[in-house]
């Protein structure tokens, strides 16, 4: 095996660049008629998306630049940094609550979601993190505990905005990395049950989060209110069969399908192409988690070990709780599907995460030719 700077992988450019092409189609599609109503301009949304992706292209190529070791040293800044953001969401005047949630930052000119932007953050320090402390992370309090409570204060943050499936989804990964590197099982069986049951716990103590639950439970207690969102996804996967009615021709985004473009879009690929295009979404995540998990395996060091199997963790867990959700396998959280979904904070992100993943991959373990 040789350790020496290559190609990055051209499969994971390639399988990416085909996710955001197919979401620019999607998100055009899907959004004319919001944006009609709304602003008076099909392409409004359309434009904002585009926007998000040409800035998420600039970071990805800056974060692609950077050589992975240096996060190491950024990691404690940059967490801090993306604290104080989650906490500021909560202050009147620059938290911006809509639809219920107080997940956006106005900054005037533009707003963001300090929730998207934490992601990155939290794999950077949290492979940080275990790369350091080694085997301290079997000790329960030189190293379990501390992980732990940094991992339940970020999720924690995002979780009261309310948010809860992004607060899943840090959490989840969190516990994903605390595996990779070898920490107590014990410590682990005893703390997930317990984790488990306090998150069971909150959303039943919360009216809207029970509903949604409820309504997972029984989508036909009531069509018409608090079933309705899940009601409307069946219908429009239903109506597409194997073909789909065509692209374009979807009728649940005539403002009967609530998010159709951020959390229910998978929803409207199932309506307009069937399930060829169900299948061909499935395939390319496949394809995009399978060379994530290579650069990961093949990755040169522990910490870059960590760092990609973080950021392959996060991709791949809201990926998931998206596709999950959109066939009935797990409740209604409001998690975009990664590179598809329309949004410039979720999207910015994401190519942070792929520009890191790529920096990685030029460092990969190669064996020797002729060996």
């Amino acid at each position: 095996m040789r350790n020496a700077t290559h190609s990055p992988d051209f499969l994971l450019i390639i399988i990416t660049a085909i996710l955001i092409l197919f979401g620019i189609l999607m998100v055009y599609d899907a959004s004319v008629v919001q944006a009609y109503l709304e602003f008076g301009d099909k392409l409004y949304f359309f434009k904002n998306h585009i926007l998000g992706i040409v800035i998420g292209l600039v970071a990805g190529l800056v974060a692609y630049k950077i050589d992975f070791r240096l996060w190491t040293k950024w990691a404690l800044p940059l967490m801090v940094l993306g604290l104080i953001l989650l906490i500021i969401v909560y202050i009147p005047g620059f938290g911006i609550k809509a639809y219920g949630s107080q997940r956006w930052l106005n900054l005037g000119l533009f707003s963001f979601q300090p929730s998207e932007i934490i992601k990155p953050i939290f794999a950077i320090y949290m492979a940080t993190f275990l790369a350091h402390k080694k085997e301290q992370i079997k000790s329960f309090t030189l190293g379990f505990m501390p992980y732990i409570f940094i991992t339940l204060v970020v999720s924690g943050l995002i979780f009261f905005q309310p948010d809860l499936g992004t607060a899943f989804q840090i959490f989840a990964n969190g516990i994903f990395l605390l595996f990779l590197s070898n920490a107590s099982l014990f410590q682990m069986g005893v703390f997930f049950p317990l984790a488990s049951i306090l998150g069971l716990v909150l959303i039943w103590i919360s009216p809207y989060r029970r509903a949604r639950l409820l309504s997972f439970l029984d989508p036909s207690s009531d069509v018409l209110g608090k079933a309705y969102h899940i009601n409307q996804v069946l219908i429009a996967l239903g109506s597409g069969g194997w073909f789909g009615l065509g692209f374009g021709a979807s009728r649940q985004k005539f403002q009967y399908l609530p998010e159709v473009m951020t959390d229910s879009i998978f929803a409207v690929v199932g309506e307009e192409l069937g399930f060829i295009g169900v299948l061909f979404v499935l395939a390319a995540f496949f394809f995009f988690i399978w060379r994530g998990l290579k650069i990961t395996k093949e990755a040169p060091d522990q910490f870059s070990h960590l760092l990609a199997a973080g950021i392959i963790g996060w991709i791949g867990i809201q990926a998931l709780i998206n596709l999950g959700a959109m066939s009935t396998v797990l409740p209604l959280t409001g998690v975009p599907l990664p590179f598809i979904s329309y949004g410039r904070s979720s999207t910015v992100s994401l190519l942070i995460g792929v520009g890191i993943l790529l920096n990685i991959s030029r460092n990969t373990l190669r064996k020797e030719k002729g060996k």
